[in-house]
C-alpha cells in the first residue's frame, strides 16, 4: 500500500507538470502546478488566516467544473499576483475556459506569508509575483526542485528553515496519489529539539532521514514550540496541493483535501491555529480511469494524509542554507 512513484513527486500523477521561480535575495518565490487537460478540483481551508484567490469556484455547488493550474505562492497578499502571471502564460499558449468566445484560464491561488525572513522586499512600485507566475508557467515539468525552491524560498518552521515538498504514492489498485506543499508553519516538524521528524511513522525508505522516531521520546516533545513566540501573528503558513489520477467528482475532490489535513496534523504540532492560513487543494485528472470503490475511498484518503506527512518532512529534509537565514536548516543539525 505504501510504494513511492518513479519520481517521488507529484508529477508521478500523470498529467501533472510543476514549476518554480525565485529569488534568493527576497527569499521568495512561486510554485505552479499546470494541467496538461482540465482537471477536477476542490479546496479545504483550516487555518484561521488564509490568503486565496479563485476558491469560491472550487466549492461542489459552483458552476465551473475544472481548473487549469494551480498556484502556491510566498508574498503573502503580494503573491497573490503570481496567478496573474500563470494566467498571462496560460492564455498564450490558448488554454482556459471558452466562454462567449474568450478562453479564461481558471487558477485557483493561495499564499503564505514569508515578509519577515531577512529577505530584500524593497520591490519598487510592483512586486514581482506576477513574472514568477509567468515564468514557474513556462517552466514546467515532471522532474522540478524541492527543498529551498519556488513557494519554499524563504519558508521558515519552527526553529528550521521550511521549503517546498513532494511525494507520492501508488496503491494497490493502480491508483496514484501525490502531494505538493509549501511548508511554512508556526508549528515544529521535529520530536521536541531532536532531528526526528513527526512524520516518521509514514517514511518510505529513507525519504528524510530514516530515523524513525527517538525512544524514549524526549522530555520537550510535548512543548509547543513556534516560530516566533512573543509575536506568531502574520509568519505563517501552510499550503499544499493533493492530487491523485482516480476519478472524483469536486465534491469527492474536496473530501480529498480535507483527508489531506490529516497529514498537516501528523506532520506538524501545533498546527491549523489561528496564525496559519493552513489550506489544501484536492485534484483529480482522472487519467487512470478508475472510479473507487467506497473501500477503495477509504483507501484513498488514507493515503491522502500518509503523502501530505511525507511531503511536508521532505519539505524541510531538503532545505540548503542561503545568506542571511534566520534559522538552519535540517541537514546542519547534530545528532
Amino acid at each position: 500500500m505504501f510504494r513511492a512513484g518513479q519520481h517521488n513527486l507529484i508529477t508521478d500523477v500523470a498529467g501533472l507538470r510543476v514549476g518554480n521561480a525565485g529569488d534568493a535575495r527576497l527569499k521568495s518565490g512561486t510554485t505552479v502546478l499546470v494541467c496538461d487537460e482540465p482537471a477536477v478540483a476542490g479546496v479545504q481551508v483550516l487555518g484561521g488566516a488564509p490568503g486565496t484567490r479563485e476558491t469560491d469556484l472550487l466549492e461542489p455547488h459552483n458552476s465551473v467544473e475544472t481548473i487549469n493550474a494551480l498556484v502556491l505562492s510566498g508574498g503573502s497578499a503580494f503573491g497573490l499576483d503570481a496567478a496573474s502571471g500563470v494566467q498571462s502564460a496560460l492564455r498564450e499558449l490558448g488554454v482556459g475556459f471558452e466562454v462567449a468566445g474568450f478562453r479564461v484560464p481558471i487558477v485557483p491561488a493561495a499564499i503564505l506569508f514569508d515578509l519577515p525572513n531577512n529577505g530584500d522586499k524593497n520591490w519598487g512600485r510592483y512586486p514581482p509575483y506576477r513574472e514568477f507566475g509567468y515564468e514557474a508557467t513556462l517552466a514546467a515539468s515532471t522532474d522540478f526542485e524541492i527543498g529551498t525552491a519556488g513557494a519554499g524560498t524563504g519558508a521558515l518552521a519552527s526553529g528550521l528553515k521550511g521549503g517546498l515538498g513532494s511525494a507520492s504514492t501508488i496503491l494497490d489498485n493502480g491508483i496514484t496519489i501525490g502531494a505538493l506543499v509549501a511548508a511554512n508553519p508556526t508549528g515544529s516538524v521535529t520530536v521536541g529539539r531532536s532531528r526526528h521528524f513527526w512524520a516518521a511513522p509514514f517514511e518510505i525508505g529513507d525519504e528524510f532521514g530514516g530515523l524513525g522516531y527517538p525512544s524514549p521520546l524526549p522530555a520537550d516533545s510535548r512543548q509547543v514550540r513556534l516560530k516566533f513566540r512573543d509575536n506568531p501573528v502574520g509568519a505563517n503558513t501552510t499550503i499544499a496541493i493533493i492530487a491523485t489520477d482516480a476519478v472524483l467528482t469536486k465534491a469527492a475532490a474536496k473530501r480529498l483535501a480535507i483527508a489531506a489535513h490529516d497529514g498537516f496534523t501528523r506532520a506538524i504540532w501545533p498546527t491549523h491555529t489561528p496564525v496559519d492560513g493552513d489550506l489544501v487543494f484536492g485534484l483529480s485528472t482522472g487519467r487512470s480511469g478508475i472510479v473507487p470503490s467506497p473501500v477503495e475511498a477509504i483507501d484513498l484518503y488514507a493515503v491522502a494524509g500518509a503523502t501530505m506527512a511525507r511531503a511536508i518532512a521532505r519539505a524541510i529534509f531538503k532545505a540548503t542554507p542561503s545568506q542571511g537565514d534566520l534559522f538552519p536548516t535540517w541537514s546542519s543539525l547534530k545528532g
